[in-house]
């Protein structure tokens, strides 16, 4: 996946924790999971945030029965869950990379001599919102066939970020693959790169996989070798050729001359291939263990991982916590669906609360309730819980402290809770097509994304 090349290995892990902490919460992979085993793909697509925009009757009377079903039968196996955790995402806070196209899948028509197979090759993609309507973190699955249509600003499909050569990373058939194409194990020698290219490389790509990839791009292509290019971030850019016989593996090195004004059409090594997968990486360091992953990269990563039971610890709201008041130990706790002071009787919180009205001290009990209900130690919890679209865990750990009957109080937590509101209704729109294209520069909704770079041109080779 995508990796910013401003920082270094010990950022880059944090990261990437930081992401499988939040972003594909243990609840929406076991719905979505559940209801994939069963047959109903929309249903999974659902649970793991999905829009669908296909129309599988539209799709056979323009594009013919047999593309229909190879699509349907893609449908029945794809594992939305498994999608959301490996698309591509962006520094600093993980979200899904803005305004993206993924395709999944091509579907070629199987006959180009019929009427309904005339048509340009189908594909079958994923779609994220542009960063000013990314409320909720949802992804839109579609198709497209080269037409300009959907909500979508970009629909065209990015060629850095291609998952139509990697199905282990959505597919549920081909998550077996992960080990082997992660680099994870490899069982044979399937390729070399040159030494002054593994040398530039930066810091998290996975060299030693990049030549059986580019064999496997390029065969895509219609190709057995030739030039490609690479691109490791915003710094890091070759053009490089695949070159190989019978004698021995294909070798992967700096291309000596290429035409200059057909860079820009040479096949691109799609991030997937291009970097470590960060699950790898954090296993090998030790920064995680395996039930901390997604199941099926758990399973394919570590062969030998057992799934946990699905037993559940109990919440923090079972417990009471305790307060210095008054030189004595007080309880705070849950009664009647909301968070009260347990060893002060309702007379005196009557006049406790008068008294604060009339500008006096609270009791420190009452100060720790009112702190909670405006500015909760958990509050950067439920922030990052929001930022990703787990809308369910935010609101799960606000009932855990306060209570599922507690009236929010003026305060950051109350703020934060009304701007994801905001932002999913601007989402809404955007669906909606209401927003035609998008909001004011710098104008209300618009989220900040950090400092804009300047992309380096291609320079030829000395």
């Amino acid at each position: 996946m995508r990796t910013p090349d401003t920082i270094g290995n010990d950022s880059r892990l944090s990261f990437w924790l930081r992401v499988r902490e939040y972003a594909v919460p243990p609840t929406m992979i076991e719905t979505a999971t559940a209801r994939r085993s069963v047959g109903d793909w929309a249903g999974a697509c659902a649970a793991a945030g999905f829009d669908v925009d296909i129309d599988l009757r539209a799709l056979a009377r323009r594009h013919g029965r047999a593309v229909s079903e190879r699509i349907r039968a893609d449908l029945r196996h794809l594992a939305p869950d498994l999608l959301r955790w490996h698309l591509p995402r962006v520094a600093p806070d993980g979200l899904l990379r803005p305004g993206t196209t993924v395709a999944l899948a091509r579907y070629d028509p199987p006959d180009p001599r019929s009427a309904c197979a005339g048509s340009s090759s189908v594909y079958l993609v994923a779609r994220t919102a542009p960063a000013w309507a990314d409320a909720g973190q949802r992804v839109g699955l579609g198709l497209w066939d080269g037409a300009r249509a959907g909500p979508q600003p970009y629909p065209r499909p990015d060629r850095r970020f291609r998952l139509d050569l990697h199905r282990h990373l959505w597919d549920a058939r081909s998550s077996g693959e992960l080990r082997t194409r992660s680099g994870a194990a490899i069982p044979e020698v399937t390729g070399r790169v040159d030494p002054g290219l593994a040398g530039a490389a930066p810091e998290g790509c996975a060299v030693d996989t990049w030549a059986a990839e580019a064999a496997i791009l390029l065969q895509a292509e219609g190709l057995s070798n030739g030039p490609l290019r690479v691109r490791a971030g915003a710094r890091y850019r070759w053009v490089v050729e695949l070159s190989g016989n019978d004698s021995g593996p294909p070798t992967l090195q700096l291309s000596e001359s290429y035409p200059r004004g057909a860079v820009s059409g040479l096949p691109v090594l799609p991030d997937a291939a291009t970097w470590t997968l960060p699950d790898l990486e954090l296993i090998r360091a030790g920064a995680i263990t395996a039930d901390r992953l997604h199941p099926l990269v758990a399973a394919a990563l570590v062969p030998e991982w057992t799934p946990p039971g699905a037993s559940r610890p109990g919440g923090p709201a079972d417990r009471p916590f305790l307060v210095e008041c008054r030189g004595e130990q007080h309880r705070i706790g849950l009664a009647d669906g909301v968070l009260v002071a347990l060893d002060h009787d309702p007379a005196e919180i009557r006049r406790e609360e008068l008294l604060v009205a009339l500008t006096g001290t609270p009791l420190p009990c009452l100060r720790v309730i009112d702190r909670a209900h405006r500015d909760p130690d958990c509050l950067t919890g439920v922030r990052e819980r929001l930022d990703h679209g787990d809308i369910t865990g935010a609101l799960a750990v606000v009932e855990g402290l306060l209570g599922p009957g507690a009236v929010l109080r003026d305060g950051p937590l109350r703020d934060a809770l009304a701007a994801s509101a905001q932002r999913r209704i601007t989402y809404g729109m955007f669906r909606a097509g209401l927003t035609g294209y998008g909001p004011a520069r710098n104008g209300p909704g618009r989220r900040r994304r950090g400092r804009r770079h300047v992309e380096p041109r291609i320079t030829a080779p000395r």
